[in-house]
């Protein structure tokens, strides 16, 4: 049998006990404070404590000037290789969307440590496995975000650029019931690599010998079965300059995806929406599951419209083309009513 505790024992393990409770609750209380300051502000800033963070990220987050009403969607946008998150999101324009269309904003980074170019390891099975490295932490940061955000959870979306276009496209295989739908700019397609040196191979030339059968097991074989659930929508965006990544790695990726929502491999429609814009679409004409919007004349990056007003702005690996992907991106989501 165990002695009782002496009175001096007990208070010290109550005290213990309070302290521990008191630590947790200005927790809390902070990271309700800072969401405050963001809503006041429309600034960057980190979150420290988000779980377990198995991939070592960063994480950071946009609230929009205007607080989000509950219920606002949740976008979560993963940068490319020598790219930070908060310079990304700002020069491709997705802090232009934020404010618009008061939408927050997650924004993951990549640590030095994890990878020498910043870039996301979206081809090291430890990190786009589901509840995996880097995955895993992603999915840490939406589940923080949508409860403090009061966020709509079938509303969550995901775009990224290059490696951030992998890994992006690797978090809607990895986790196809989080998100409604998916970007990816420069990407590549799912089980394209699964080592380093195979994942430079397949940048710089794609797999001609991938079926749409072995695309589609590529996908499945990383998540829990759907049976018969609909797969999140994806717009792909490439290149034709792109010496970064094959061209090709975009038409695999649009072909691997129209098979998983069961769709035939010619697009249902191919039209110019604008000079030097080609879009391919796959499913009803109105709501397309997938999209594959190829720009000839652009090289490796993410397009913006310098000249239009929150249309983003040029920087590393981001090109002013005429266009601001991340205002059509949002339009195919749903989520822009002036270019629905």
């Amino acid at each position: 049998m165990a002695r009782a505790r002496k009175p001096a024992q007990a208070t010290r393990l109550f005290r213990g006990f309070a302290k521990a409770a008191s630590q947790l609750a200005t927790f809390a209380w902070s990271s309700a404070s800072l969401v405050s300051r963001l809503a006041s502000t429309g600034h960057v800033a980190e979150i420290q404590k988000f779980g377990s963070n198995p991939g070592a990220l960063r994480m950071f987050v946009f609230h929009p000037p205007i607080p989000p009403s509950p219920g606002a969607p949740l976008i979560i946008v993963l940068h490319g290789c020598r790219q930070g998150a908060e310079s990304f999101a700002t020069q491709a324009g997705w802090l232009d969307v934020a404010r618009s269309l008061g939408i927050p904003l997650v924004l993951p980074e990549q640590m030095m440590a994890n990878n020498r170019s910043r870039c996301f390891n979206w081809f090291k099975p430890g990190d786009f496995g589901r509840d995996l490295g880097e995955a895993m932490s992603v999915r840490q940061m939406v589940r923080a975000a949508t409860r403090q955000f009061e966020s709509d959870r079938r509303r969550v979306f995901i775009v990224g650029l290059s490696a951030g276009g992998a890994m992006a496209v690797a978090m809607l295989a990895a986790y196809p019931a989080v998100f409604a739908g998916g970007a990816v700019v420069a990407g590549m397609p799912i089980g394209a690599a699964s080592t380093s040196p195979m994942a430079l191979l397949r940048m710089y030339r794609a797999d001609p010998s991938r079926t749409r059968a072995s695309l589609v097991a590529a996908v499945q074989a990383r998540t829990l079965s759907r049976r018969g659930r609909p797969w999140p929508r994806l717009s792909i965006w490439q290149g034709g300059r792109d010496r970064t990544v094959d061209p090709a790695n975009a038409e695999l990726l649009a072909a691997q995806w129209s098979a998983l929502h069961g769709l035939g491999q010619n697009p249902d429609s191919d039209t110019t929406p604008a000079p030097g814009l080609r879009r391919r679409c796959w499913g009803r004409p109105m709501r397309p599951v997938v999209e594959l919007c190829t720009m000839p004349d652009l090289a490796h990056g993410f397009p913006v419209d310098a000249r239009s007003g929150g249309g983003g702005r040029p920087g590393p690996w981001v090109i002013d083309a005429g266009i601001s992907a991340a205002r059509e991106i949002t339009a195919f989501w749903g989520l822009h009513p002036s270019l629905q």
